[in-house]
């Protein structure tokens, strides 16, 4: 069985899909046209934003917002931002990008999500941001977040990046803070067939300049006020979103359904399970166990036929790209990156599938 069989997945899209493509073919326009521009609004309105860009990935989503904000407000390089240390390593890097200094927070134990009060402690003079990294499809504490960063003045960038979908309280990641930022990269909830992302927001003035960074820094053509980048979310791949979005709701929810039954039939006293409770808002991008010994686990349910997945094994401060951060003393971090291991959760696994999954995890030896 594999993690996620996205051949099963889009298949059952297949003929949205090739409808879809068939009509960007045939319209002869291939950049910046309606299908774009009709995504856009789409998901804007699905998300409850004003405003929707859309961009060539999630790092480029997370970097252009940073680096408007920089522009916005004249913010040097000593300008901080507080991030989630557990986070896959994009999101850093986009602050690198943007030219501002990553600041490393734990993250709860029994989460992953980012430690709001250790967030708390790590505000200085030169914090600007806050980015509350949404990890396996879950939203942060965003009443806490939004709370300190009024107090504070910070800007809240919200890490959607695998929480299409997702609620906090009744509004939808991607409304939750003064920005957010997607991956659609295949294998999300929402998923292209190459990459793509977006930046939402209410900010008016902030999504016109990220859409003018995205486009080489143009404000028309061949007139670029700013140094921008060439990061655009092409025709086909918005119109594959659009044939997608309709179903979102559905394929959440059958996600929901399938961690409900791991969370029931998974006893193995060796097994962490996620956050037991209500699930309304999770969309389960990723249904993370933990377990002392986590090899051995994924060994066990490979030779069972079972493909499973490490999110993520090594974290960022101990990357070779932040060898400066090697000393740092993150516990939590490192106990999420040694013990955690990924099961296979998608809408396109049978009961059969879920079944057969948890009953070999409870023959773990």
């Amino acid at each position: 069985m594999k993690f996620l069989d996205l051949k099963k997945v889009n298949d059952s899209y297949r003929k949205e899909i090739d409808e879809a493509m068939r009509r960007v073919l045939d319209s002869g326009w291939y950049i910046n046209g309606d299908s774009v521009s009709e995504f856009e609004r789409e998901f804007a309105n699905y998300v409850g934003a004003d405003h929707c860009v859309g961009v060539g990935n999630g790092l480029d989503a997370l970097t252009l917002v940073l680096t408007a904000w920089k522009e916005m407000h004249a913010w040097d390089h000593n300008t901080e931002v507080i991030v989630p240390a557990n986070t896959f390593i994009a999101t850093i890097l986009a602050i690198s990008r943007a030219g501002l200094k990553p600041v490393l927070c734990e993250p709860r134990k029994d989460n992953a999500l980012i430690d709001c009060d250790k967030a708390f402690r790590l505000i200085n003079e030169h914090t600007r941001v806050i980015i509350p990294v949404h990890l396996y499809g879950r939203t942060c504490d965003m009443a806490s977040i939004n709370v300190m960063a009024f107090k504070h003045g910070l800007k809240v960038l919200e890490d959607a990046c695998q929480a299409h979908g997702a609620f906090s309280d009744t509004r939808r990641a991607g409304n939750l803070g003064d920005a957010a930022a997607f991956s659609f990269y295949p294998g999300k909830n929402l998923g292209a067939l190459g990459d793509a992302g977006a930046v939402t927001t209410n900010n008016k003035d902030l999504a016109e300049r990220v859409r003018r960074l995205a486009n080489y820094g143009q404000s028309q053509k061949y007139v670029h006020l700013v140094k921008g980048v060439n990061s655009r979310l092409d025709e086909l791949q918005a119109a594959i979103l659009r044939a997608k979005l309709p179903r979102l709701d559905k394929d959440n929810e059958r996600r929901r359904r399938i961690a409900e039954y791991y969370n029931k039939h998974i006893i193995h006293p060796d097994i962490v399970l996620p956050v037991s409770g209500r699930y309304i808002g999770n969309v389960f991008h990723i249904y993370p166990v933990r377990c002392q010994q986590r090899d051995h686990l994924q060994a066990w349910l490979s030779v069972n036929g079972v493909q499973t997945q490490i999110h993520y094994p090594c974290p960022p401060h101990r990357q070779q790209a932040y060898r400066e951060w090697a000393s740092l003393h993150l516990p939590v971090t490192d106990i999420w990156s040694n013990t955690e291991l990924s099961l296979p959760i998608s809408p396109a696994m049978s009961d059969e599938e879920v079944e057969y999954v948890a009953q070999t995890i409870n023959k773990f030896e």
